[in-house]
């Protein structure tokens, strides 16, 4: 079969297209005929050497395709049923292995490439919304990259939990992008916490969810309500230095957390909850799915220079 394969750290040009052995499952796991993966962020860090992996590394978390085979004591899936994860490995690939119990249920009504689409992004922003601060009816709620995979999805999750949304979008194409996800404002970088506190008549934001990093966390904290929460949750624009607490303090007795995922995602009854109501709200039409590209499997090294390039909106995929 086909996969990318990075032999060496390196910028995208270390993707390279290799023909490798088909995976065999394990117990507990399952073989999936791979229809579609997700980029993401998490990528370009691991392949740039930002966060440890062992090389030759293949590079993907994140699938959507049918069950081709079961490992040893599987019980609870089919060959041919449909599954999405945010947990795999080795993803950029046409065929790959996972462990069962991370593997989620596809409805009948979601398709293939939204599936594949959904997971990562989408429990991301439920976990934001529901465990690292909850938000509620009336909250005011700052969220930047409003137009990027997880900002369309967490702005209507938003709307729909009954929260003013203030968002940032680089340009006026992915400001109406965000705007027609239901973003309340929309502003750009330069000078956003000047607008938030005017928006906000100079009380601030009830939480900013930041996955931008370096960039944004100084105007972020600024943002802040006194008791305010900053969710620290990527860092798309660079990691952001050691942060002196006595600034919390001084910004009003302020809350910072910096979640990842794979905290949320402890038991596969915790998996079910959050991918299940991620899944039914699209099937249902409740949450639209912005896929901004697809491209071929072989073409993994442009899709990465297009997402580190800020050329993309929404979910970036590859297709075998």
């Amino acid at each position: 079969m086909h996969a990318i394969v990075a032999r060496q750290s390196g910028g995208p040009e270390v993707l390279e297209l290799a023909e490798v052995d088909r995976p065999t499952p394990g117990p507990g796991q399952l073989l999936i005929k791979v229809a579609a993966t997700g980029v993401n962020f998490i990528e370009t860090y691991q392949r740039g050497g930002m966060y440890q992996v062992p090389f030759p590394f293949t590079p993907g978390s994140e699938a959507a395709g049918t069950v081709e085979e079961l490992g040893e004591g599987v019980e609870n899936f089919a060959v041919g049923t449909r599954v999405a994860t945010a947990e795999g490995t080795k993803c950029y690939a046409g065929y790959a292995v996972l462990d069962a119990a991370k593997a989620l249920p596809v409805p009948d009504g979601v398709d293939d490439l939204t599936a594949a689409a959904l997971p990562l992004q989408g429990m991301t922003a439920h976990y934001l919304i529901n465990s690292s601060f909850k938000v509620e009816p009336g909250h005011t709620v700052m969220t930047h990259a409003g137009a990027g995979g997880v900002g369309l999805l967490l702005i209507q999750l938003l709307k729909e939990r009954g929260a003013r949304v203030i968002t940032t979008a680089s340009s006026a194409a992915k400001g109406e992008l965000a705007r027609d996800a239901g973003a309340d404002h929309v502003l750009r970088y330069e000078g956003f916490p000047h607008h938030v506190r005017e928006l906000t008549n100079g009380k601030g934001v009830d939480v900013v969810y930041d996955g931008v990093g370096r960039n944004t966390f100084d105007g972020s904290l600024s943002c802040l309500r006194t008791r305010g929460t900053l969710v620290l949750f990527g860092a798309a624009s660079g990691a952001v230095p050691p942060v002196d607490p006595q600034r919390l303090n001084a910004g009003g007795s302020l809350t910072l957390t910096r979640p990842s995922l794979a905290h949320f995602l402890l038991n596969e009854q915790e998996r079910r909850w959050r991918s299940a109501e991620i899944f039914a709200a699209a099937e249902k039409g409740r949450l639209l799915v912005r896929i901004g590209a697809t491209y071929p499997l072989a073409e993994a090294r442009r899709a990465h220079e297009d997402l580190e390039g800020r050329r993309t909106t929404g979910k970036v995929l590859l297709v075998p």
